[in-house]
């Protein structure tokens, strides 16, 4: 069973004193297959969060369909089988993460020493049963985040809804998460998850949604989205003179220095040779020679981002 279904999701807003309307989502349709990585992006006010909470019944749709393991959302039957983090995390401030993420295990029907165990795991899994019984109020932003995943993943979820899960995490905590995903995923489990980060979503993920404005602008798997042809060549010159990049320069070839070297951007791989013999001539020296291709990035700014995405009051 598909466990998420989205069909023509829209949700309208009323803000202010005039209750103007605000529409967040704008008629969005995707599905989530099982046992797959899915990313879910945008800039912010695409629309991202709104879809979340409509999918795990925190907020209630103005039209269209949502689905999690073929049950309409809300849905405590579906809710049961997921497992969530949302971007900001609340944890009562006089509670430890070990009481809060038993806490959480009761609440998906947990009891005895089935929840101790699973509470120990999912705290060890998450890095922080170190500081398992130190109050929350006392932890940091990093440490609060890995609070909020032990506790979504305490019932052994078969979805993961993840908002922004690398929010507040240094580079080892990045990495610990990237590969509790991967780990996710070998044991059968689907993840959903939103982030800014693209680099990890290029990485993990198998399939990707891209939001604008409300509505779905990019929807594929990444392998068949990203361009495999080099876009741009960058050449990296040492020695290289003013003159040289002058000359580079009157023939439409820009270039930078970067620190003692000329970083050389070509654009396109058949002007390579003669970028090269003319640094050659000029006495420079190669060092690197790197071809770009495009990368999720190159792509999220090229179809995601624009001056009308963020709308006033446009919610994420």
């Amino acid at each position: 069973m598909t466990p998420v279904e989205v069909d023509r999701l829209e949700k309208t807003f009323r803000q202010g004193f005039f209750m103007r309307r605000v529409q967040a989502v704008r008629g969005i349709s995707f599905a989530v297959e099982a046992g797959e990585i899915f990313g879910f992006l945008g800039p912010n006010g695409a629309g991202k969060t709104t879809t979340i909470k409509i999918l795990t019944g925190l907020i209630r749709a103005t039209s269209g369909r949502a689905s999690v393991f073929g049950h309409a959302v809300p849905s405590p039957e579906a809710m049961s089988r997921v497992g969530f983090l949302p971007e900001n995390p609340y944890v009562y401030p006089y509670l430890t993460p070990r009481e809060f993420v038993e806490l959480s295990g009761r609440l998906s029907g947990l009891r005895g020493g089935a929840l101790r165990k699973r509470v120990v795991a999912s705290l060890e899994r998450t890095g922080i049963a170190y500081a398992a019984d130190r109050q929350v109020r006392r932890l940091s932003k990093g440490m609060l985040q890995r609070t909020g995943l032990a506790a979504a993943m305490v019932s052994d979820p078969e979805l993961l809804l993840l908002d922004e899960p690398m929010s507040g995490l240094d580079p080892v905590g990045r990495k610990e998460v990237r590969d509790l995903i991967v780990e996710e995923k070998k044991r059968g489990k689907t993840i959903f998850f939103s982030t800014h980060i693209l680099g990890d979503v290029e990485t993990l993920c198998d399939r990707v949604v891209i939001l604008r404005a409300g509505e779905v602008v990019v929807s594929g798997k990444v392998r068949e989205l990203l361009r495999s042809e080099v876009r741009r060549v960058e050449v990296t010159l040492a020695d290289a003179s003013d003159d040289l990049a002058h000359r580079l320069s009157r023939d439409g070839v820009a270039s930078h220095r970067m620190g003692e070297h000329l970083v050389v951007e070509v654009e396109g791989e058949a002007k390579v040779p003669p970028v090269l013999g003319a640094a050659l001539e000029a006495g420079a020296r190669v060092v690197e020679v790197t071809p770009r291709r495009e990368t999720l990035e190159d792509l999220f700014m090229r179809r995601a981002i624009g001056p009308e995405d963020v709308s006033p009051g446009a919610t994420s």
